[in-house]
């Protein structure tokens, strides 16, 4: 990200009202680095989060874990599944708290619920009690997952997104949306525009998990997948036709 991220454009009306946005760990991480907190990064990824704030457009964040420590890396390496993913709800905790830290120093209000108890840190997660934060004009960062092994938190974003009547949900990742194939290893992957919940599922896309897709076809949740870049955020808010659009075939 650079130094100078462009405000969303206020006089343009927004297209939602109440969103859910899911950011993966590494896009705290500075550059091509592995993992860790940048404070640049952090700071700039705050900027952007703010603007949009500011047009009045509620706010829901989900962040992973993956620049600390990932669960399912772990279980790769031989240890207790179970064990390792609480490690990585651990891992959320700590980058919602940072997010918090920054929002905050850019006068943005919020609140960090946790769907593990860690009360001296954050809010347990109450669905009503974060819908009323939300109203209030308060960023709610819902970390620790959905407080159970085995999901991972693009499911906890499309859960968390469907319990507060979000809009949609909005993933930012380091690509431009979704691709036919990997876009670092094969040069021809193809950018997809609209893709349903049904050809996702069936082609077995990875840039979210298949619970996560099925949880948002289930519920009629619409989707964007779109790049984390200056300015992006308000634009896909904007109705901007950045990313990549899942849903229903019928209504994209």
């Amino acid at each position: 990200m650079s130094n100078e991220e462009p405000a969303a454009n206020a006089d343009k009306p927004l297209r939602y009202k109440r969103v859910l946005l899911k950011l993966s760990g590494e896009a705290l991480a500075a550059g091509d680095s592995k993992g860790g907190i940048d404070s640049e990064t952090l700071r700039a990824t705050a900027s952007e989060i703010a603007a949009v704030h500011k047009t009045g457009v509620e706010i829901g964040l989900v962040v992973g874990g993956g620049n600390i420590f990932r669960g399912l890396s772990g279980a790769s390496q031989g240890m207790d599944r179970t064990q390792s993913d609480h490690m990585g709800m651990l891992a959320t905790v700590i980058n919602a708290l940072a997010i918090q830290d920054a929002l905050e120093r850019q006068g943005v209000p919020t609140r960090v619920m946790s769907a593990i108890e860690i009360q001296k840190m954050a809010e347990p997660y109450i669905r009503r009690r974060a819908m009323r934060h939300l109203s209030k004009g308060y960023v709610v960062i819902f970390a620790a997952g959905t407080g159970n092994p085995f999901f991972s938190t693009d499911t906890a974003a499309s859960l968390r997104a469907m319990e507060i009547r979000a809009d949609a949900l909005f993933k930012a990742t380091k690509v431009d949306g979704i691709y036919t194939k990997d876009p670092v290893k094969y040069p021809d992957a193809e950018l997809l525009k609209t893709v349903s919940y049904d050809k996702f599922l069936a082609s077995r896309l990875k840039v979210m998990d298949s619970t996560a897709i099925a949880l948002c076809r289930e519920n009629g949740l619409p989707l964007r997948v779109f790049k984390m870049a200056p300015g992006n955020i308000g634009r896909v808010l904007q109705g901007e036709d950045l990313g990549t659009s899942v849903g229903e075939e019928n209504e994209i």
